[in-house]
């Protein structure tokens, strides 16, 4: 292992006595972020005004970041870009998917994907018409449904509730050799585990940043189009910033070149440059020694865990081949163990209808956290801590 994780350590600004082990749903603030910010605002902003387009590089940023998270997921130089919000890039490659495929209607995905994922493919068929129809399966049949009448599949790598992670190279050979083409969800794979886009052929990708990118709360989304797709992929939303000459204010929209026409609306440069700041972090992270070090600290817990506490079911898989960089387990009484739990300040999350959900980032967390988490969730549990009004009552977000 050559990636040094106390170097790694020092660059996040974790409050004192806080085990984080939420990355997963927010990745917490890298120390270079706000000054990054700060000069963004006063210098960039503050002095250039306007000026910054050009002088600061602006306009530039979503695809030079993107290039920077293309190393992350493997996918080839130009072929990132970013821009918008995850649910705005899944409505992009999904359309573009379907008009690449016109002889089929069907849009194949799984119950265990994001549901905003599915609400935004649901709607875009839904304006489609003419027999456009949104396909769901259980997770384990997806390939057995791969058949000749699906147009695109969609798929989140990794479920978000139970870390279950889904055969990228296999499960794309097989929509291609059924005619199908695919589109997946990076937002718990990107500086999770290793990705591997241009290896294995995928079509279409899509993520958010402020997870394991750790950007920053509403930070901007990413979308791959491989390279032998972006001449033709034409996006469905046609902003100003996809256009060939944003500048030349033409009434007709000409789509841009590669990636590029994947732009829509304005840049977030305040949120890009907290990006930015959090990338620099991965110029010294082999993402094979993240993988393992994010292993060997799921097993950890989860032998601790299973060991102390034995009202706690498993949902994640043992399979290392199918698991990401979380674990969850299950209780009946998820939500109030998890404000329990923080209350004591392990931060995690819970998901409906009964996870808790646990995840481990090396970049910051280590065998320690690992071992006092643990402790703290076998008293609660022990001393049915958790049986507090207050811990009960739900907040609006979980």
């Amino acid at each position: 292992m050559t990636t040094d994780f106390a170097a790694t350590r020092a660059i996040f600004d974790l409050p004192e006595g806080v085990i984080y082990l939420d990355g997963n749903s927010l990745g917490p603030m890298p120390r270079a972020a706000a000054a990054r910010v700060a000069h963004a605002v006063t210098e960039e902003w503050g002095k250039l005004l306007i000026r910054g387009w050009n002088a600061a590089g602006w306009m530039e940023m979503p695809a030079r970041v993107g290039d920077r998270i293309a190393r992350l997921v493997g996918a080839e130089p130009g072929s990132v870009v970013m821009g918008d919000t995850l649910s705005i890039k899944v409505y992009q490659a999904l359309a573009s998917a379907l008009e690449m495929n016109p002889s089929r209607k069907v849009i194949l995905s799984d119950t265990g994907n994001f549901p905003s994922d599915l609400y935004m493919a649901d709607g875009l068929v839904r304006t489609l018409g003419e027999g456009y129809a949104l396909r769901t399966v259980a997770p384990e049949e997806v390939e057995a449904a791969i058949g000749p009448d699906v147009a695109v599949l969609m798929l989140t790598e990794v479920d978000y509730r139970t870390g279950r992670k889904h055969d990228m190279a296999k499960l794309i050979a097989k929509a291609h050799a059924a005619g199908a083409l695919v589109v997946w969800d990076l937002a718990h794979s990107a500086g999770a585990i290793p990705v591997h886009l241009a290896r294995d052929g995928a079509d279409f990708a899509v993520g958010c940043s402020y997870k394991y990118l750790n950007s920053g709360p509403g930070g901007p989304a990413f979308i791959y189009v491989a390279p032998r797709h972006q001449a033709v992929a034409r996006p469905a939303l046609s902003g100003w910033l996809g256009h060939e000459a944003p500048f030349a204010f033409d009434l007709d929209y000409r789509p841009g070149h590669g990636v590029e026409r994947m732009r829509v609306g304005t840049p977030p440069i305040l949120q890009l440059a907290a990006l930015d700041a959090a990338l620099d972090i991965w110029d010294g992270v082999e993402m094979e020694d993240l993988r393992a070090a994010s292993l060997a600290l799921q097993d950890r817990f989860i032998a601790g865990v299973e060991d102390a506490c034995p009202d706690l079911v498993l949902a994640t898989p043992r399979d290392h081949a199918m698991r990401g960089s979380q674990v969850s387990f299950r209780h009946a009484e998820g939500y109030a163990i998890m404000q329990a739990l923080i209350h004591e300040g392990v931060i995690g999350d819970f998901r409906a209808p009964d996870i808790l959900r646990f995840g481990f980032t090396p970049l910051y967390i280590g065998a320690a956290e690992v071992d006092r988490a643990v402790e703290i969730l076998s008293r609660i549990m022990a001393t049915r801590g958790w049986d507090r009004p207050e811990f009960k009552a739900r907040a609006r977000v979980t």
